[in-house]
């Protein structure tokens, strides 16, 4: 078996160095042997298949012939064998065999009788008798031929019985000489050789020159690939197509000239932004050589594209070059700040000067660094969105923090897309410092809370005075007991004094309230419950609803999962949300002669990963037009003075900051529901 092995690793060694030699082998000489080869292979084949045909029809052709003279001699000998006239039998055996051509071709010719008597023959030596019995007609035939071996030689034997009616009385036997078929054969065979020959010379040079014709042009085709390998590209080298008998030249001036513009390949790389200011073709376009029919055979074709085609390179590298420039240029001069990074690490690959301005990098602390150090959450964002988008090239997100050096903190709007750089799949990153945008909308909803607390004051104070109230009572009644020097039980002042402290809670709750709703709201996001905004809304605005003969009905779902935003800022929303159905209610019962209840139902619930805030009023409601611009800047219903149409817009620009949605669904003169929904937030 070891053996078998090795013999097994030796062909197939022999096999691959076979293969290799092959391979090594010049086009020229792949071209030139194998046609060689199969002509040689089909010349074999054609010269076995013609000795076949040629002998086997010759030999048939010649036994055909003999068959001929024996039917002849027994057609005029028969009467010469019912007599038994010697002579005239010896006479015409030696006549027949000695006829024209026929002495070179017939060997012998005998005749004998019904008992296998010899009658006549043409040997001149003793008559060999063991061939009267050689050859024996079959019942069935009316001839006879077999190959025999007549003393030194070989004879085609043909016997041709003789009749006289029904009765056979003789046979004739005529022998063909083998050495005279086969000469006639060797003839033939040199004959067909030399043609043979003939052709095989002549299919050898045109192999030679033709292989020699193809592998020139490639020959050439292949310095000129090394060339432009090496970054040559000039259009005077490649005059190699060009003989003595080709005279054609390139009538276009941008073909050896690539500063001018080439209406073909500007077209193809889509140069022009707007298509309806695309250049017009030049005069000399006219006859362009890429769209002009090609002459010539297919190899001086194949040269001529070859030749278009490298000067077509030579110009959408110009192009590209200039294009790369421009880019460059607007990268580096870009005013906002732009990132590359690379696509599976987000590693920062180059950043250009507004960012390191911008974010107080140098470019080399910048190059290598992690981006998620300058913006924690991109990572998140990225891999979620392509993976919820995989067709998207690009993606947006806003207010994101991102952080300068030194940790400090900064608003930035990103805009992200999947690129190539360098031949590598990059990430391509653009940010907009935002902060200043981001403080002022913090100055719009601060003016909007103090114009809202200012709303309030009536509300507010009723609600301070209450427990003020109750405290002066208090106090009041411990200074005049105090006064009239009568006792205090302890029952009474334990009473006293734990309700004075209730109130003192309570008004303490209010300020609290007013504090943490007047103060300045920040963007950052935090765990928060929206129930807890409802309430300190409710803190502020409950009394004067209920002055108003406003009623308001909660239901606050409990173990509902907290959202990522801000209380203050949610509290705002709250706020301008039971605003606008207080004003609709009031509205309302001012239009009606006996007018109803108000009614401003809050509730919560959980509905798909979304935790929702309901507002509902029974109103005035909106109509469709209403409807569909209640969301737009300083848009109101109001009368004039009443309302600068701030507070919806504010609203939804804060939904839309943690990543939420509000719709509404009004019926006029039903009432309007206000529904805010945003992601609970991950565990």
């Amino acid at each position: 078996m070891r053996e078998d092995a090795g013999s097994d690793r030796i062909n197939h060694f022999n096999r691959q160095q076979l293969m290799f030699r092959f391979q090594d082998i010049s086009l020229k000489n792949k071209i030139f042997f194998t046609t060689l080869a199969m002509v040689l292979m089909l010349s074999v084949a054609i010269a076995i298949m013609a000795r076949w045909i040629l002998v086997s029809s010759l030999v048939n052709e010649l036994t055909l012939r003999g068959i001929a003279i024996a039917q002849s001699i027994a057609e005029q000998g028969k009467g010469y064998v019912l007599t038994r006239d010697h002579p005239n039998l010896v006479s015409l055996v030696f006549d027949a065999a000695q006829l024209g051509e026929r002495q070179i071709l017939v060997d012998y010719i005998f005749i004998i009788d019904e008992e296998q008597k010899l009658l006549s023959h043409t040997f001149i030596r003793p008559f060999p008798r063991e061939l009267i019995h050689a050859n024996p007609i079959p019942a069935d035939r009316s001839y006879s031929v077999r190959k025999l071996q007549v003393e030194d030689s070989i004879a085609y034997d043909i016997a041709v019985p003789i009749w006289e009616g029904i009765y056979q009385i003789g046979t004739v036997r005529v022998g063909l000489k083998e050495k005279h078929i086969h000469q006639i054969i060797h003839k033939l065979r040199i004959t067909f050789l030399g043609f043979i020959f003939g052709t095989v010379v002549l299919i050898f040079l045109i192999s030679h020159w033709l292989s020699k014709y193809i592998t020139k042009s490639i020959s050439q085709l292949t310095k000129v690939a090394d060339e432009i390998s090496r970054g040559n590209l000039d259009m005077k080298s490649l005059a190699l197509f060009k003989d003595s008998s080709d005279n054609r030249e390139e009538h276009c001036p941008a073909y050896y000239n690539t500063d001018l513009p080439c209406w073909h390949v500007d077209k193809v790389m889509d140069v022009a932004q707007d298509i309806d200011n695309f250049p017009q073709k030049a005069s000399y376009c006219i006859d362009c050589m890429v769209k002009k029919k090609k002459v010539g055979d297919e190899v001086q074709q194949l040269g001529d594209s070859f030749k278009h085609m490298v000067r077509s390179i030579k110009l959408y590298r110009n192009r590209v070059r200039e294009s790369e420039s421009k880019y460059r240029s607007l990268f580096k001069s870009g005013p906002a700040p732009i990132f590359v990074l690379s696509c599976g690490t987000l590693i920062i690959i180059d950043a250009n000067p507004s960012a390191q301005n911008t974010y107080g990098y140098d470019r080399d602390e910048l190059v290598n660094m992690p981006f998620i150090k300058l913006a924690p959450e991109f990572r998140d964002k990225f891999i979620a969105y392509f993976e919820a988008n995989p067709e998207d090239e690009s993606f947006v997100y806003t207010k994101a923090i991102h952080y300068k050096k030194g940790q400090v903190p900064f608003y930035t709007n990103v805009e992200a897309c999947r690129s190539r750089y360098r031949n590598k799949d990059a990430v391509i990153v653009a940010t907009t410092d935002i902060s200043e945008m981001i403080d002022k909308d913090a100055q719009l909803i601060q003016a909007s809370k103090m114009t809202s607390l200012g709303q309030l004051s009536a509300g507010i104070a009723h609600e301070l005075n209450q427990p003020l109230n109750a405290i002066k009572m208090g106090s009041d009644f411990l200074s005049m007991m105090h006064e009239n020097k009568e006792d205090i039980s302890n029952e009474q002042m334990a009473q006293i004094s734990h309700e004075i402290s209730i109130q003192v809670d309570r008004a303490t709750e209010i300020i609290n309230n007013l504090r943490e709703f007047g103060r300045k709201s920040d963007f950052t996001k935090e765990k928060t419950d929206i129930s807890k905004p409802v309430h300190n809304v409710l803190s502020i605005m409950g009394q004067q609803l209920k002055l108003q003969n406003i009623e308001i009905k909660l239901d606050l779902q409990e173990n509902i999962p907290p959202i990522m935003a801000h209380k203050n800022r949610l509290e705002q929303v709250i706020f301008n949300l039971i605003t606008n159905a207080r004003d609709a209610i009031i509205q309302r019962m001012a239009e009606e002669i006996h007018p109803e209840l108000g009614t401003i139902a809050i509730s919560t619930s959980l509905q798909n990963g979304q935790v929702t805030l309901s507002v509902a009023d029974n109103g005035t409601g909106m109509p469709e037009s209403v409807q569909q611009k209640i969301f737009d800047p300083f848009y109101t219903t109001k009368q004039t003075g009443m309302g600068m149409g701030l507070g919806l817009s504010i609203s939804y620009g804060i939904i839309k900051d943690y990543e939420g949605e509000i719709a509404i669904k009004s019926i006029e003169g039903a009432g309007t529901t206000f529904t805010v929904s945003f992601p609970a937030a991950r565990r």
